[in-house]
């Protein structure tokens, strides 16, 4: 079984634990995931399957949407309500300040990884760190936020809500840290779902229970082809010669492809047969297309 299968994730399982079930359900020994999404969040993690898995490093959408939820008046060591208090400061912020400050924000922007996340220094990842009550040096991290809007705001409550449209590797625990910081006052994050991840949105995903129903009743409709990680690669439809001479492994003439030369260097295709199989990605060099990577 070689493809993607879009989990819903639920609170109170982390990513591992997710790989975990589906690689029972499905008997599949190569799974992997494409994004780590924190214990308590939910949404769109693509799980990828058997070949799939050679694509983990070169996927080329790491682009997340996300529906945070945020309070003002307390900090906490994890960033997110679920950690401990350290720090309380009286919020009396309005949703126009919110707006104005958010602009500071978008674009491209310096990110400290917080203590508590994946991120990995010197050989171990800095949860590790935070759990023995260390604390290391971290170097800031280039983010990219394309589009940050609040929703909403209760200014009774100090609490609110943000949509978010941004480049992987941003965290947004430290987006809400940073922004209630730069209103004078402190906040956490409350709760967060990914709506979209690496290309596929919410509404296409299945919890692990809907997953385990579709096994059990014989349903093959929750996997997606491999091929759809790589849909924003542009098609190169090969003849059959063609398709023979490349699954070998052997380079064409791009003057005998429908590119005819015309292709920029190091573009990467889809390349497919006449029949519309996908055949493997194909990179160009020169005047010639290679394989870039097979599945």
């Amino acid at each position: 079984m070689n493809g993607v299968i879009l989990i819903k994730k639920e609170k109170d399982f982390t990513s591992f634990d997710v790989v975990a079930v589906v690689r029972k359900l499905t008997g599949v020994r190569k799974v992997g995931h494409t994004g780590t999404l924190d214990p308590n969040a939910t949404g769109v993690l693509p799980v990828l399957l058997g070949t799939a898995t050679k694509a983990q490093d070169i996927i080329p959408c790491h682009d997340k949407k996300y529906c945070a939820d945020f309070k003002f008046g307390a900090a906490t060591d994890t960033l997110d309500i679920w950690g401990e208090i350290i720090e309380e400061k009286p919020a009396h912020v309005t949703e126009e300040e919110i707006k104005r400050a958010l602009g500071s924000f978008r674009g491209e922007i310096q990110q400290l990884p917080p203590m508590y996340s994946a991120v990995s220094v010197g050989g171990k990842r800095l949860y590790q760190y935070a759990r023995e009550g260390k604390q290391v040096e971290r170097r800031p991290r280039t983010v990219t936020v394309y589009s940050l809007e609040l929703v909403s705001f209760d200014k009774s409550t100090q609490s609110g809500r943000l949509d978010i449209f941004c480049s992987g590797g941003t965290y947004i625990r430290t987006l809400i840290d940073d922004l209630a910081r730069s209103l004078g006052t402190v906040g956490v994050m409350t709760d967060l779902v990914r709506y979209e991840a690496c290309g596929y949105e919410l509404d296409d995903c299945l919890t692990l229970d809907e997953l385990r129903r579709k096994i059990e009743n014989g349903e093959t409709d929750y996997l997606h082809s491999v091929e759809s990680i790589f849909m924003c690669y542009e098609e190169l439809v090969v003849s059959d010669k063609q398709a023979h001479r490349f699954k070998n492994g052997n380079p064409l003439d791009i003057a005998r492809t429908a590119l005819k030369n015309n292709a920029a260097d190091k573009k990467i295709f889809r390349v497919k047969d006449r029949q519309g199989a996908f055949l493997s990605l194909g990179i160009v060099d020169g005047d010639l297309l290679k394989m870039y990577k097979h599945f």
